[in-house]
């Protein structure tokens, strides 16, 4: 058991450092990429916070800050909800979404690199194995 959990932390690490190859140029943690994605498929209306930090892909304990760091960028930005002035919207602004569509190939073609030796019956398995691998901690 020890082999398989040690091989998962070295594939992790080896799929995050090309991950921060193509982003840390940028100035951008995956965390603030995910962050901008997220933005970029909420469209014009933006989400609040909360809802950012549930649909992030890894979790991060403070989505405020994560999202300060992005506003001081100009690469988001935020405006109080009209329906409900205690709600703040988090929106993608237009740099940040001109980041986003420079990166988007990069980023794209990033799993095939990584993953490209697999067969589709195999990535399916290798899915199915990791979804249930996180479903008995949950």
């Amino acid at each position: 058991m020890m082999e398989a959990y040690l091989n998962l932390q070295r594939t992790a690490d080896h799929l995050r450092t090309e991950e921060l190859r193509i982003l840390r140029p940028l100035g951008l943690t995956p965390q603030q990429y995910n962050v901008l994605r997220i933005l970029r498929g909420a469209g014009t209306d933006g989400l609040p916070s909360a809802e950012i930090g549930v649909r992030m892909v890894t979790r991060v304990p403070d989505v405020t800050r994560l999202v300060d760091r992005l506003e001081s960028a100009g690469l988001v930005e935020r405006t109080r909800s009209e329906s409900d002035r205690r709600v703040v919207l988090v929106r993608i602004g237009k740099k940040g979404l001109e980041l986003l569509a420079g990166i988007d190939e990069p980023m794209k073609r990033m799993p095939d690199k990584l993953m490209g030796g697999l067969g589709a019956a195999e990535l399916r398995k290798l899915n199915d194995l990791l979804v249930r691998l996180r479903g008995a901690q949950d």
